[in-house]
């Protein structure tokens, strides 16, 4: 599953038990979660009962083996937004997360837009009206994060958490690399949008004064 969701795009931490599932959820670093019932040390509806007690409202697809009616409604009612039944096809399983991420970033269009550049979701294109450009995984995210946020300073470190992950072995100065791409990129597309550097602090996209 994690190479699936990685092959398209996204930026996952796996876990392999109830109990880790809680302590990453500490940070509060994700777009969504997805939780397999059968889990071990803590089972996945406990895991939901607890993130929800808490006030989280993260979205949250449940998978299970199981196809009886009562544990799809157990789910739903501990708060779940939707639920999976393996075998899986993994067109079904991307659906849902886009579905269920659609919602909560209540994001109508797939189009990003900042300046004269925008950026499809659906097909990780970055465009001006001088041309596009197809992004490489990461720099789509970081792309994303950057014009999710635009105007706010984001430190490298909270691009590595995001991005890379916690138990990434790549060192932080791959965040300085993949800023270098994407200016380059931008450049390119004469943008009148920067990532700008403030030193010890972070980066941030801003528009280029006229």
């Amino acid at each position: 599953m994690t190479a699936i969701l990685e092959w398209n795009n996204y930026s996952v931490d796996p876990v392999y038990d109830g109990q880790a599932a809680l302590e990453y959820l500490e940070t509060d670093n994700y777009d969504g979660i997805i939780l397999d019932i059968m889990m071990p040390k803590v089972d996945g509806i406990t895991v939901l009962k607890e993130i929800r007690r808490k006030g989280n409202l993260i979205p949250v697809l449940l998978l299970t083996a199981k196809s009886e009616v009562d544990d799809k409604v157990l789910g739903l009612d501990a708060g779940a937004n939707d639920y999976l039944t393996k075998p899986f096809h993994s067109r079904e399983l991307l659906a849902r997360i886009r579905a269920m991420t659609r919602v909560q970033t209540a994001q109508t269009t797939s189009q990003m837009k900042m300046g004269n550049v925008s950026l499809d979701r659906a097909t990780f294109e970055r465009s001006s009206p001088t041309g596009s450009f197809r992004l490489a995984n990461k720099e789509f995210q970081m792309l994303e994060l950057l014009m999710s946020n635009p105007r706010t300073l984001i430190s490298a470190e909270r691009f590595m958490e995001k991005i890379w992950g916690y138990d990434s072995e790549a060192e932080i100065n791959v965040v300085w690399v993949y800023i270098s791409y994407l200016r380059k990129k931008l450049a390119a597309l004469h943008a009148n949008i920067q990532i700008k550097a403030t030193r010890n602090a972070g980066y941030s996209l801003e528009e280029i004064p006229q």
